[in-house]
């Protein structure tokens, strides 16, 4: 086989990375690299390490004291141009076409449900694939992501901004902005902007209409420190 294609993975459970590294050391042409367990760690792993392939889950929090979950999308449109030879396949219970379709539309090259036994078995195989060229859609997936219409009623910008706000609560506005690299102004500007396409008049209504509508994974109180 050609080049060894070098894998890290993202994702908070312990259990989890380990049973990835047993399925995926032995088979050839593949090198585990690295893991990380919080969202704060992922880009000082991609500054350390080369990585091909990244496997990574949707629901992992920022850090030990932040539990709140890593805004994923918004983090790897930043990222993957910084790294445009890193191909990512997300593995993830969450099955809904307008976050699948989010993701697929800033570059995941692949996506996996977690209850696809027969995609996890050829996880090798579709390493292979995805760091070739290729993409990778779960059976169940490829259907519902193929429209058009990508069903989602804000930019990718306004929806970063909202990402954002629910991953930092706590967090001012001035501070968010710089995350987005724009002014404060510009960030209150796509804030308002997407709360008029959903409806809505306050930051706290259109962060429960964007999770009803399944647009980004929240999941609060959910971490639990894992424990080798």
């Amino acid at each position: 086989m050609g080049t060894t294609v070098k894998v890290a993975i993202f994702e908070d459970h312990q259990s989890i990375i380990d049973g990835y590294i047993f399925r995926l050391e032995k088979k050839e042409g593949i090198k585990i690299v690295g893991s990380c367990l919080f969202g704060e760690e992922l880009k000082p792993m991609l500054a350390e390490i080369e990585v091909d392939v990244l496997l990574l889950d949707l629901s992992v929090p920022i850090s030990v004291d932040n539990q709140n979950i890593y805004p994923v999308r918004h983090e790897l449109s930043k990222i993957l141009p910084e790294y445009p030879d890193l191909k990512i396949i997300a593995i993830s219970v969450f099955d809904q076409p307008a976050l699948v379709r989010s993701l697929v539309d800033i570059g995941v090259r692949g996506y996996i449900l977690k209850d696809d036994q027969h995609s996890i078995q050829n996880l090798a195989r579709i390493i292979h694939v995805v760091a070739g060229g290729g993409t990778y859609l779960s059976d169940k997936l490829t259907s519902a992501i193929l429209g058009n219409d990508s069903g989602i009623p804000l930019t990718p910008r306004q929806l970063d901004a909202l990402t954002l706000c629910v991953a930092y609560p706590d967090l001012p506005t001035s501070t968010l902005a710089q995350k987005m690299g724009i002014t404060g102004s510009t960030f209150r500007n796509l804030l308002s902007e997407a709360y008029q396409r959903l409806g809505v008049r306050t930051r706290a209504a259109a962060v429960k209409l964007i999770q009803e509508k399944e647009l980004i994974v929240v999941e609060s109180g959910k971490y639990k420190r894992n424990i080798d």
